[in-house]
């Protein structure tokens, strides 16, 4: 009995020791938490995803906490926790959503194979290696690189070997863009309206356009002439849209034989290449 007492004694002596040393120690090596790194922590998602180019949402919190990170990088959260960022921040954050879009329409059927690729299965690989595993040097190489590094799942690649780029979910986050080695992801704007040319080939020479790939821009340039807005420029053999000027007539669309214009704005949840 006499064991017990002392060890019970013993025990809860013990315990108020470290109780004391740990409140001293707590006092001692405290560090004063900022109130706006937590604050902005509050308005991110808890994704962690990356996207914004910092370890987690904690890292990005206290990089825009000390300007080191412009407030609108979080392209999960919505333009609301933006402007909120912004007004923590005592400055204008507010941004335009984005949204990846494939300047591509050169399917399996439709752009020719250079022959049997046997290499690394990845378009990074394949680029490295081979240079392209397709006659049209500039097109969608199709081994889903996009779709492997899109933290949302927004892409899926298509049985024509292409991406499909579901809108609800893609966040705009650039991965990507970043990850394709042909640089035809691009980032537009989530609600752009007007046309836009879905082609990559560059190829100057005509009739090698067409070899290569059966939808391919020819350069024949009737989209610049037609254009009631003077809204198309060709730019190193592809069609830009100048969407300041675009009224989304369709025009080029309809005098284009190789259908590479799209007209955006509808309400499509998945943008896909246009039928041959």
């Amino acid at each position: 009995m006499e064991i017990v007492l002392v060890t019970a004694i013993f025990a809860a002596s013990l315990a108020l020791v470290l109780g004391i040393a740990l409140g001293v120690f707590r006092k001692v090596f405290h560090v004063e938490t900022d109130v706006l790194v937590s604050l902005i922590r509050e308005t991110l998602p808890g994704a962690n995803c990356g996207a914004c180019g910092f370890p987690g949402c904690d890292g990005f919190a206290v990089a825009v906490a000390s300007r080191t990170a412009q407030p609108d990088k979080c392209t999960v959260s919505g333009a609301e926790e933006t402007k909120k960022r912004g007004e923590l921040l005592g400055i204008d954050a507010s941004s335009i959503p984005k949204i990846a879009f494939l300047t591509c329409q050169g399917s399996i059927d439709c752009a020719k194979s250079k022959g049997t690729y046997v290499g690394v299965p990845s378009c990074r690989g394949a680029k490295i290696s081979a240079g392209s595993t397709k006659l049209c040097s500039w097109g969608c190489l199709g081994f889903g690189d996009c779709a492997r590094i899109c933290p949302f799942g927004a892409i899926i690649m298509g049985a024509n070997g292409l991406p499909s780029i579901n809108k609800d979910l893609c966040t705009g986050c650039g991965k990507c863009s970043a990850e394709c080695p042909q640089s035809i992801l691009k980032q537009i704007p989530h609600d752009q309206k007007g046309a836009i040319g879905i082609c990559a080939n560059r190829n100057t020479i005509k009739p090698m356009v067409r070899k290569t790939c059966t939808v391919g821009c020819i350069k024949c340039e009737v989209c610049v002439k037609k254009c009631p807005a003077k809204a198309i420029n060709l730019e190193n053999g592809i069609p830009i849209v100048d969407h300041s000027k675009c009224t989304s007539c369709g025009v080029c669309r309809t005098v284009c034989s190789a259908r590479i214009f799209v007209i955006l704005g509808e309400s499509a949840k998945t943008i896909d290449t246009p039928a041959a």
